[in-house]
């Protein structure tokens, strides 16, 4: 029955160790006529029928073993030469097809299943000669953010008579891609003070090397040169080195609200990605988001994330998104790579109000932390938790993504209002402003 089924489709699907192989006729007339001519050749006798037959059957075989023999003497190639990427930037893929066979081939189409978006990787090859190779690169605008799976690649040709096309996907042309969000550069940001109420630091040691020198010690294998105190070592005649201990700034936790229900905005029409834009167009142009608060205050994070971790800095962050995600405060580039991982993928499409992000995770900070509420919401709930926040010790600095202007509802001037009375800086965030002026003043 499946045989039939396919029959009337007009495809027959082959499964092989190279993958599965769909055979299409298109000449199904060619085929009839040959089973008509070998009924009546077999029914009359007559010599003419026969011929006919082979003519008609010899015909079939060679153009049934020309897009076969196409499609399995075809090898590519496919690279990403940039497996991370970020929004407004240029991803890039490099592809070198090879004609293996000893043939040329008069066409090979390439179709691709990636999920990029105006990501224009399939093709038509003409003229392939034999044991040729031909390569490209495709280049694609990344407008959106997120992990994207590029591939499989099907192949497809036919014959010269047009009867057959046979497609064969692939081995090896999936990889995934990864765009980060958008960042903008910050000027300065209401930098967190790094005292204790009672007036003490914080004093931590640790194995980066920082502005703070904490003391002196013997040589331990491992230690870098550049930690070496020459001064000590010549008074001393052995080796001594500097030992670091952690900024006595606050380590900074950033908190994302990404509640479904306090989300508002539009992403871009469907058919925006599909616009052919050149890097050089787009490069003239301002940032510019998809006018919904989900992108804004990921970017916005983002931004503020790179900030502290140029001014070295530890970073953590939470968010509770289609999952609970947490990244533990660290520094430096690895830490970068790590956040923007996370922010790459985050969406707005969590259940647990931000006031209960914040009594919960909070709770497990001590003091000397500063705490970045980073939220489109305009309800007092989350502000009252902030407050509480406040009264523990820790710094607490809000960014309130205005919905009014995406669309939403909420007022945001009794929030902001209540906020700066408690003494907690406020940063809000209008659809269309430029972040990188709106969050380096206050």
């Amino acid at each position: 029955m499946q045989f039939f089924s396919s029959l009337r489709k007009r495809e027959l699907w082959i499964p092989t160790r190279a993958g599965a192989i769909r055979i299409t006729v298109r000449q199904w007339p060619l085929v009839i006529a040959w089973l008509l001519l070998a009924g009546f050749g077999y029914q009359t006798g007559h010599a003419i029928f026969f011929r006919l037959t082979y003519l008609i059957l010899a015909i079939l075989a060679f153009s049934l073993f020309w897009a076969a023999y196409s499609v399995f003497t075809f090898r590519l190639e496919r690279k990403v030469i940039t497996p991370r990427t970020q929004v407004g930037r240029v991803a890039e893929e490099r592809f070198l097809a090879h004609n293996t066979g000893r043939f040329s081939k008069i066409w090979i189409e390439l179709v691709d299943a990636s999920e990029l978006p105006a990501h224009r990787v399939s093709r038509v090859l003409n003229a392939l000669k034999a044991r040729a190779r031909w390569g490209w690169s495709v280049r694609t605008l990344c407008r959106r953010r997120g992990r994207f799976y590029l591939g499989p690649i099907t192949i497809a040709s036919g014959d010269p008579f047009g009867i057959f096309t046979i497609y064969r996907r692939l081995a090896n042309t999936t990889t995934t891609l990864t765009i980060f969000p958008a960042t903008v550069d910050l000027a300065t940001f209401a930098p967190p003070t790094g005292q204790l109420s009672g007036g003490d630091a914080l004093h931590r040691r640790t194995h980066h090397t920082t502005t703070n020198v904490a003391g002196t010690r013997e040589y331990a294998p491992g230690d870098s040169f550049n930690r070496i105190h020459w001064s000590s070592t010549a008074r001393m005649d052995r080796l001594i080195v500097k030992e670091f201990e952690l900024d006595p700034a606050a380590d900074v936790w950033i908190f994302l609200d990404l509640e479904r229900g306090v989300q508002a905005g539009q992403w871009w029409e469907e058919n925006w990605d599909s616009r052919d834009l050149s890097s050089l167009w787009f490069a003239d142009q301002q940032l510019r988001l998809p006018p919904n608060t989900e992108e804004y205050i990921v970017t916005m994070a983002a931004s503020i994330a790179k900030y502290f971790l140029r001014k070295q800095r530890a970073v953590g962050m939470v968010a509770y998104g289609d999952q609970r995600e947490i990244v533990q405060p660290d520094r430096g580039e690895r830490q970068v790579n790590r956040l923007m991982e996370v922010l790459s993928v985050l969406r707005g499409e969590g259940s647990m109000p931000f006031s209960h992000v914040l009594g919960v995770e909070s709770a497990r900070l001590g003091r000397n932390i500063t705490l970045i509420a980073i939220t489109p919401s305009a309800e007092l709930e989350w502000v009252k938790a902030a407050r509480e926040i406040k009264r523990r010790g820790l710094r607490t600095i809000s960014v309130i993504a205005d919905p009014n202007t995406f669309g939403g509802r909420g007022e945001t001037a009794g929030a902001a209002a209540e906020l700066a009375a408690s003494g907690i800086p406020v940063y809000v965030i209008r659809e269309g402003d430029d972040l990188s002026n709106a969050l380096s003043h206050q």
